[in-house]
Parts: structure tokens; sequence; C-alpha cells
């Protein structure tokens, strides 16, 4: 199922990224008193009342003005707003009702989606009343909130849950896998599509971003049945879309969200870049199969080393996925093309592998054999027992008598024990430590 998404909108310096940090309970925007300074939409997830939703902090939008960084703002906003399902549309109390609030609100009103007005910086009963000039916005009741306070919030998040969409059932059987191609514009994803299907489902053009929307296309394979989940490039055109590697998350996150397996598709010509590690990111902390197709492998001139070599770039730039296996192949002409589906299936199946209670605590029981947990000012570690709560991906609960005494370094060194017992290839493995409780066996 995919989460509604939730965008918060608003022109620079209302204090969005304050707000986004406090409905993800994390800092991930950066937050600076400067115009800005938020120069990419970043997503998070939050949870309230039991529904869980994505959130998008957006860049401000500045209507006048063609500074570039400003300009990419705006697009970063308009495209936040064509991919949202709520809209919270945020101005400030300090500075009152702007012009610049007023043509932002004229955006909002054309995009037809339902808004939550929200005026921040609401720190004080004195500036309780100066939300009130917000009615002329005609976006109905203005809530006020305070970023820096956490005030409001919890009637903001009633707003938005109100208007979020009921998630609805996955429309695919479960013995269907589904595979979602995603990776920054011109690597190939549409060719690749094509290719494995043997035939022009999908659009190709040299230009980045012609593919208009997430495309599904069902296929069986040798009595497997697959969805091919193609992310969009961007619906509209123009000169402010020509830096589109900053835009193609938006989508590649709503069919992460949707898959089973992820290919994240690499240029073998271009070679890696920050955002082929920003885009696989967010496959890895979804929790999903993953496996790195390196594209366009016919155009790349190569020695007896070269596939070596690129092998070993992508498991330096991809420390945080040494799991995803790598398919160096070519859409183009097919070369190495057969390669790919025994492995999506291969990293399926592993991906949904549930190891019974009794071998997993023989591994690690041999584990702590071999390498006892270390002690902390006197006080060791006890593992009392390792089960698999649940698959997609396999997630293992390690109850101990104090989890404070679990540290990171050990946990990775039981990952790794693990993992070389079981094999796990393409998935990742969420490993929680939690204390045994007295009434437990």
């Amino acid at each position: 199922m995919a989460r509604p998404v939730v965008a918060i909108v608003g022109r620079p310096n209302v204090g969005k990224s304050t707000i986004f940090n406090r409905l993800i309970g994390d800092r991930l925007a950066i937050v600076e008193d400067k115009p800005g300074i938020t120069r990419d939409r970043i997503y998070g997830i939050s949870d309230w009342n039991g529904k869980s939703f994505s959130v998008i902090d957006t860049g401000g939008i500045e209507i006048d003005g063609d500074d570039a960084i400003l300009k990419s703002i705006r697009v970063q906003a308009e495209l936040a707003i064509e991919e949202a399902d709520v809209i919270v549309f945020m101005c400030e109390a300090k500075a009152g009702l702007t012009s610049s609030d007023e043509e932002v609100a004229q955006i909002l009103f054309r995009s037809g989606k339902p808004i939550v007005l929200a005026i921040n910086k609401v720190d004080n009963m004195k500036r309780a009343d100066d939300i009130y000039e917000f009615y002329s916005l005609g976006f109905g009741d203005p809530i006020g909130i305070s970023g820096s306070h956490g005030t409001g919030l919890g009637d903001l998040l009633d707003a938005v849950t109100e208007r979020l969409p009921e998630l609805t059932d996955d429309e695919y059987d479960e013995d269907v896998i589904r595979v979602a191609l995603i990776g920054r514009p011109n690597v190939g994803k549409s060719s690749l599509v094509n290719a494995i299907l043997g035939e022009e489902r999908v659009i190709v053009s040299e230009v980045a971003g012609t593919t208009r929307d997430a495309i599904d296309t069902p296929f069986e394979r040798d009595g497997q049945r697959y969805v091919l989940i193609d992310t969009a490039g961007m619906r509209k055109r123009g000169k402010v879309y020509e830096n589109i590697e900053k835009y193609s998350v938006m989508r590649a996150m709503r069919a992460i969200e949707r898959a089973d397996v992820v290919l994240v598709v690499i240029n073998g010509e271009e070679g890696i870049i920050d955002q082929d590690k920003h885009i696989a990111g967010y496959a890895h902390e979804a929790g999903k199969a993953s496996i790195f197709v390196v594209n366009k492998w016919d155009v790349v001139e190569k020695d007896d080393k070269t596939m070596q070599n690129f092998e070993t770039k992508i498991r330096d730039h991809f420390l945080f996925m040494s799991y995803a296996p790598i398919v160096f192949l070519s859409a183009l002409t097919k070369q190495r093309l057969q390669k790919l589906l025994p492995v999506v299936q291969h990293v399926s199946q592993q991906h949904a592998l549930r190891i019974t209670t009794h071998l997993i605590n023989d591994v690690v029981s041999d584990a702590i054999a071999i390498n006892p947990p270390p002690t902390d000012k006197g006080r060791r570690l006890r593992i009392n027992y390792v089960t698999q709560v649940a698959v997609k991906p396999p997630t293992i609960v390690v109850f101990v008598n104090d989890p404070s005494l679990m540290h990171f370094s050990y946990e990775r060194y039981l990952e790794n024990k693990i993992r070389a017992a079981f094999n796990f290839e393409g998935t990742p493995i969420r490993l929680f430590t939690r204390r045994k409780s007295e009434n437990e066996g």
C-alpha cells in the first residue's frame, strides 16, 4: 500500500522545515533563518492516530524573480502540489498576510487539492489574534501553530488526517513480484522496461524526463508473474524543469513503497553520482529488496578489469547496501539481459524468507561463543533469545537483559553472522533489541 502524501507549501522563511521536523520526529531538514535554505524537497513518514502518511518539505514558492535557487524552489513546490493528496499551506503570524501569500494561495486554489491553512510562529497569546486576517485567503479556519514551541500541532494533524484518502489494498495477488525501476533521468529505465518486455510499451526519448507518468506493466515469464513499475519523469515541460535530477525522487518514493524488488538503474557510461546514492537510499530505508542494474554497458570501453573496478566503485559508494547484487547489462543490445529476472526472483524470495526460531538461535549462540558481547562498566550484555517477527524485509528481534548494553558494532556483528548463515542476498535485515520481560519464557 502506498501512503498518502502531505506537502508543506508556502513562501520562504515561514518555518516549513521546523514543522516538518516536528511532524516526522527527526531533524532531516536544514533549518536556518534565511529564505531558500531548504534546497531540495525532503521526505519523511509521520503517523497520527493510527494513520500513516508521507510528508514533503518543500522550499518556499517565490513568484517573482529569476534567481536560479528561487526558481528551483518554485518548481519543487509545484511538483509537490502535483503529487500531494493534502497540502498544508503555511503562512506566518509575525509578518502577517503578504502579497506572496496571496499569490501562493492562487496556485493552491488551481491545484484543486484539500488545503489545511496553518499560521506559524503563534508563540504567545498576543500573536493568537494575528491569524484572523488569513481568513481572507478563503481556505476556512486558519490553525495557529508554533514550530519552536510545538503548540497547535495536534489540531493541525487532526485537520490533515481528516482529509487523507483511505488506504486501498494492493490490486495484485501475493504471488506477483512487483518490480520498481528507479534512478535519475536518462539512465535508461524506460528502455530497460521495453527490453524486458520485448516490445515498445513505454515511450523512449533521449530527452531526460519524458516518461509521462508511473506506468504499471504486468507480464509473465517462465511461470512467474511480475509487474514492472516504471517511475515517471516530469509531466510538465519548459526551462524551469531543465535541472530535473533533483525532482525525480517523489515518484521514485511512491514506486518504492509499492514494490517488492527495486532496480536501482545506474548509467554505466556516466558512472555514479550523488543523486544515485540519494535515490538508492530511499529503497534501503523502505526495507525493499534491491538490485543495482548498470545499464548502457555496451558503450563502456572495457578491459579485463573494467567490470571488477565498477563493482568496487559501487561497493565503495553504497556501503549501506552491500547486500544488493549487481547486474551489468545493455537495454539497447539486450546484452546480459537474460541474467536480470532470475536475480529479481531470487532476491524476492530472500526478502520473504522466514527462519525458524531454533535455527536462528543456534546461529546466534555460535556467534556469541566465538565473540562474547563486550562489557560496559562491568556489566555484560546477555542475549536471552532471538526470533524473526516479520518478512519483507526480514525483521529480527533480539531479547536481552538491557538494550542499552547492545553496542551498534556488536549488533552489526550479529547481523553479519545471520547473513552468513542464511544468505538474505538482496534484502536489508531489520534488527531490533528489546528487553526480555519477566513473564517471557
